[in-house]
């Protein structure tokens, strides 16, 4: 029961993470100067008459809190509002389109980050190489600093221009075409049983993700390495070798230690990883929720920024929910 007590807690403590967000982005919003619907809109040849018109359509004539509260009431009815740029576009149909890339994304790189992280922080970690483990400590420090757009830029360079196995942009090639069921392009390819298609899908997103996986590995490589040399040095590693246990037995239980530290950083992570999604998406010409993002904030969209900035706070807090689960779940002697 203490741990259902603790997810309600948790869960309850998302709403002042949305509210904080979404108050920081209203006012940065409007303080900028210059005219949103100008913006918006891309010119300034505009009667006055219009201007205002379009002001008080958009609500944007109204006191700011009386704006503020507006929108947060008819946000949590599930209006997310309607497009400032495509007239009568609702916000909710535009992210529903775009959430789907993002989300497959995501997995992707979220997996060939822990793969390569933690897969290379164990190797260096269980071995007896110094050498091996002076290399993992370099990949860590150097991976976390690469900035990701010249990472993306490298890699479409290489794969893409020099060796010209991979494509660099998009989700898939013109005159492929794939019925959307959950909106992730490999998997639909697969529900379909199109495996043409299939391996088009992973042929766009490899570079992507491993571009955003790659960055992203970096902190994991240097903190399962930490923990194995750490628990390898413990007490009970030591007692376990006295009793004879075998070193893939006792590897097997080091692991399981290292897996605790490791799945709390993957939830804080998690942040991380959308913020690298936009700077990815837009590199790459990847249709979700990044590049969407950067073309509202171009053009001042405040309805759109708002919604994308109160679905992505809600998505670090129910990622950091599940995580402290999972937490719980490895590690026995936790108790909420």
């Amino acid at each position: 029961m203490g741990l259902v007590k603790y997810i309600a807690f948790r869960a309850l403590l998302i709403i002042p993470t949305i509210l904080l967000l979404y108050t920081l982005v209203f006012i940065v919003l409007r303080v900028l100067p210059g005219n949103p619907v100008l913006a918006a809109l891309g010119t300034k040849n505009i009667p006055e008459e219009q201007l205002t018109a379009l002001m008080r359509e958009l609500g944007l004539d109204k006191p700011l809190y009386q704006q503020y509260f507006e929108y947060l009431a008819n946000f949590l009815k599930g209006d997310m509002g309607y497009s400032m740029i495509i007239r009568g576009r609702p916000i909710a149909s535009d992210i529903a389109d775009k959430f789907p890339a993002t989300l497959e994304l995501a997995v992707w790189a979220m997996v060939i980050s822990f793969a390569l992280g933690v897969g290379l922080g164990y190797v260096a970690g269980k071995g007896k190489s110094e050498f091996l483990k002076h290399v993992a400590r370099l990949y860590g420090s150097v991976t976390y600093i690469i900035f990701i757009p010249a990472l993306g830029l490298f890699l479409q360079l290489v794969f893409g221009r020099w060796l010209g196995v991979l494509p660099t942009g998009g989700r898939l090639s013109s005159g492929i075409y794939i019925s959307s069921v959950t909106g992730l392009y490999t998997i639909d390819s697969l529900l379909q049983g199109d495996f043409t298609a299939f391996v088009d899908a992973v042929k766009h997103i490899v570079l992507p993700a491993l571009t955003l996986g790659l960055v992203l590995s970096g902190p994991f490589t240097r903190l399962t390495l930490s923990n194995m040399e750490r628990i390898l040095e413990s007490k009970i590693v030591v007692a376990y070798r006295a009793r004879g246990v075998r070193e893939g037995v006792i590897a097997r239980h080091v692991f399981r230690h290292v897996l605790i530290p490791v799945v709390t950083y993957l939830g804080l992570q998690f942040a991380l990883l959308l913020g690298g999604a936009v700077l990815t998406e837009t590199t790459f010409n990847w249709p979700g929720l990044g590049t969407y993002l950067v073309d509202k904030i171009m053009y001042r969209d405040y309805t759109a920024i708002q919604a994308v900035v109160i679905l992505f706070a809600f998505l670090v807090g129910l990622i950091s929910l599940i995580t402290d689960v999972i937490y719980a779940l490895i590690d026995p002697r936790v108790r909420y």
